[in-house]
């Protein structure tokens, strides 16, 4: 691919007289203008330069376009911020920082918190253009400002619906569409009604007296998961993740997952985190597939097969949690092989065989060994007694140079 300098110039819904000087200039100056019609309308017809319409789908294109149109001045066009969301962050993933000269517009973001006097710094954002609603979910936190981008006219009252399927029914929605331009709107989206396509949804986050909130933080309640009792429970899967260590960004491999939940609290972390969910039946990954859309971590992958043989091939882990198969005959071995230096491994057992396999795994790579025994009171008769779960054995360790397996 040729290496010219391509500069992405945000456009907002006011069109050219909202642009700096600099930004008309580079357009002014540009051989050839992409852009998708909507922004190509925008510009005067004054403006020199051949309008190339974004190719459809997108990223395929991208190349192709870029390699036909090298042979001057290139300039795409982006709505509000280029790197927010937007076709300036692609093309630096595409051709390297060093090719791309970005001139920004102010956001539809920024121009939602201005009108709204909401700070920035203070409210969480999520785009749902083209994107799962349940990655609104994990961001419904009580007292909570959140903006999301949409695309699509019926958005407002779609999430209307699900905000009370999920315990914030009497939220305020507001919805912000054409902000900057001359058809801008402001209004509550309590009736739902259709809105323009540029729009974002404003929602303070007010909790139903009769809804419980779904944290954070690792260890959410074993029945916010569906699950056939094939569940990592609460206590032994908070203590799990602490030992994994979720850092964003990083991808976990969720090996024996049965309901998904070790995998889905790893992802709801951040929403950068990756994870990946290994489980050989099939009822099994349909119903970890449910709970992750439900808990808002939609794009969680889910993997048919048997550890070790379904492990070839997956991106390589930063950690890796065994919740199930331990005894199996290559699974650990294939797992700690996987991992990089500094990745964490967890696995846990609840049979002597399987306590075993742990106890011989951590004289060969060290790491710490753990019996967790939870009790919960039940009713006994007429009183009130503690009912043990089965004891877990945790084995929890971190992947080092100087410390390789030593078999």
């Amino acid at each position: 691919m040729p290496s010219q300098i391509v500069t992405v110039a945000g456009i907002g819904a006011d069109g050219w007289p909202g642009l700096s000087p600099l930004s008309k200039a580079a357009i002014e100056q540009a051989d050839v203008i992409v852009g998708s019609p909507r922004q190509l309308a925008l510009l005067p017809r004054s403006v020199p330069g051949e309008r190339v319409p974004l190719p459809s789908p997108l990223l395929p294109g991208l190349p192709d376009l870029i390699g036909e149109h090298a042979r001057g001045p290139l300039i795409v066009l982006a709505s509000g911020d280029p790197m927010l969301y937007g076709i300036g962050s692609t093309l630096v993933r595409l051709l390297g920082p060093e090719r791309v000269r970005v001139l920004p517009h102010p956001s539809s973001v920024s121009l939602a918190a201005a009108r709204l006097g909401w700070p920035l710094d203070d409210t969480d954002l999520v785009s749902l253009v083209g994107r799962p609603r349940e990655l609104l979910r994990p961001l419904l936190q009580p007292g909570r400002k959140v903006l999301a981008l949409v695309c699509e006219p019926t958005a407002a009252g779609d999430v209307l619906v699900l905000l009370g399927e999920w315990g914030y029914g009497g939220s305020p929605v507001t919805v912000l569409a054409d902000l900057g331009g001359t058809e801008e709107l402001v209004v509550a989206a309590s009736d739902g009604r259709p809105h323009s396509r540029l729009a974002i949804l404003a929602i303070e986050c007010r909790l139903d007296k009769a809804a419980a909130p779904l944290p954070r933080v690792p260890g959410l309640p074993d029945d916010a998961f569906e699950h056939d009792g094939q569940i990592t429970k609460r206590e032994v899967r908070a203590l799990a993740l602490a030992a994994l260590a979720p850092v964003p960004g990083q991808l976990l491999w969720d090996v024996g997952a049965g309901s998904g939940s070790v995998g889905i609290e790893w992802m709801r972390v951040h929403p950068a985190s990756r994870a990946i969910a290994i489980e050989p039946r099939a009822e099994r990954r349909d119903r970890i597939t449910r709970n992750a859309a439900a808990l808002g971590v939609p794009g969680l992958s889910v993997v048919d097969g048997e550890a070790p043989a379904a492990l070839a091939g997956l991106p390589r882990p930063d950690a890796v949690f065994i919740g199930g198969g331990v005894t199996t005959d290559g699974v650990v071995a294939a797992c700690w092989e996987a991992l990089a230096d500094g990745g964490r491994l967890v696995a846990n057992a609840v049979t002597i065989e399987g306590e075993r396999v742990l106890v011989d795994w951590r004289a060969r790579a060290g790491g710490t060994l753990t019996r967790l025994s939870i009790e919960r009171a039940g009713e006994l008769g007429g009183f009130t007694a503690w009912r043990p779960a089965l004891p877990v054995t945790q084995w929890a360790t971190r992947k080092t140079a100087g410390r390789q397996e030593n078999s």
